[in-house]
């Protein structure tokens, strides 16, 4: 499973022309999910994401997590972030798990960070043609993969 962490002021994402979803200052999250993944990769993930000191201290200094600053969560499906670009020029997806696995993970992944954060979480819709649009705060942004703990 693969995480792109976008640290904001704000996020949405829109579907046809509407809102689905939107959040103020937190965290948005495009989630990637492969074959392999399984629940101690969202277990690892989740707690990864609601404890990483993204976010400002008084000194100015990233040392508070999104949970510590009552921040918000947007998690947005995204199959590209599972993108293979070894060979040639056009990407290939075939790492990309198929909807009827990525979409139970996906939405355990959602209730998961639900508990960990303590609130509910925003969300796109899973396979849909979606627009993103965010101020990104920093720039801070994260990449993290459950198979490659570094």
């Amino acid at each position: 499973m693969r995480v792109l962490i976008q640290r904001v002021k704000k996020a949405s994402v829109s579907i046809d022309g509407h809102t689905k979803s939107m959040i103020d200052k937190g965290l948005l999250v495009f989630v990637g999910i492969c074959d392999e993944d399984c629940d101690e990769d969202i277990q690892w993930l989740t707690k990864k994401i609601t404890n990483i000191r993204l976010f400002d201290d008084e000194n100015g200094v990233m040392n508070k997590s999104v949970t510590e600053i009552d921040g918000e969560l947007l998690a947005v499906s995204q199959f590209t972030l599972m993108a293979s670009t070894k060979k040639g020029n056009r990407p290939s997806y075939i790492k990309a798990a198929r909807p009827e696995i990525s979409v139970p993970l996906y939405e355990k992944f959602c209730k998961e960070l639900e508990a960990n954060i303590n609130k509910p979480i925003k969300t796109g819709v899973f396979g849909a043609d979606m627009k993103v649009e965010l101020i990104n705060d920093g720039p801070v942004t994260i990449y993290i993969d459950s198979k490659n703990r570094e």
